[in-house]
């Protein structure tokens, strides 16, 4: 009985403290530019274009701080810098979550926070064939996410951010792996709705 009544103030507590919380919700999109960065990955990939886009959830604490958790479907990877036919393109379900710090009536912000990734699909592609190579990549990808953005009162929001990998994006094969993160660059736009 102890244990029912204990569990129902704690459910209550929670419920009362979810709804002091200002909630918005938001869709955003926009461009990445993507690399591997590591000691085995030197000068022989450069940079690839692609996209990101996804949903978040932003629980403020309070007028400057705030949480937000999204779930983005990210394009990653690189070319070969020699042949830009030669791609590896990794996508990614990402689901960072940031700790929002807004400057005040300016709309501008600072966020930063871990991120985990799960690899969706990977193929290696050239001008003429693709190739599944998803078994020799790692299946969930650990890093952090760091930028900064502009918001208005009405819902508009524009930014730029990094994700920085802290794990290598291939398997550990024969003894040997190969020491290459993911890194990305992603300037985005979007909308958010919803809270007091």
């Amino acid at each position: 009985m102890k244990k029912t009544l204990l569990s129902l103030a704690l459910l209550t507590g929670f419920a009362g403290a979810a709804q002091a919380q200002s909630i918005t919700y938001g869709v955003k999109a926009g461009a990445s530019l993507t690399n591997f960065m590591g000691s085995d990955v030197d000068n022989s990939s450069a940079n690839k274009f692609g996209f990101h886009a996804g949903v978040l959830a932003n629980f403020a604490v309070n007028d400057m701080f705030s949480i937000q958790p999204e779930v983005l479907y990210s394009m990653k990877g690189a070319q070969s810098s020699a042949n830009s036919s030669e791609k590896f393109n990794l996508n990614y379900i990402d689901v960072p979550v940031l700790v929002k710090v807004a400057t005040g009536a300016t709309g501008l912000f600072f966020e930063l926070g871990p991120q985990v990734g799960f690899l969706a699909t990977a193929k290696a592609k050239d001008s003429n064939n693709s190739l599944d190579v998803k078994e020799i990549y790692n299946t969930v990808d650990f890093g952090y996410a760091a930028g900064l953005g502009f918001k208005t009162e009405s819902g508009p929001m524009v930014g730029l951010r990094y994700n920085g990998g802290l794990t290598n994006v291939t398997k550990e094969i024969l003894g040997s792996q190969i020491k290459a993160r993911n890194s990305a660059f992603q300037l985005y736009v979007g909308y958010t709705f919803g809270g007091k």
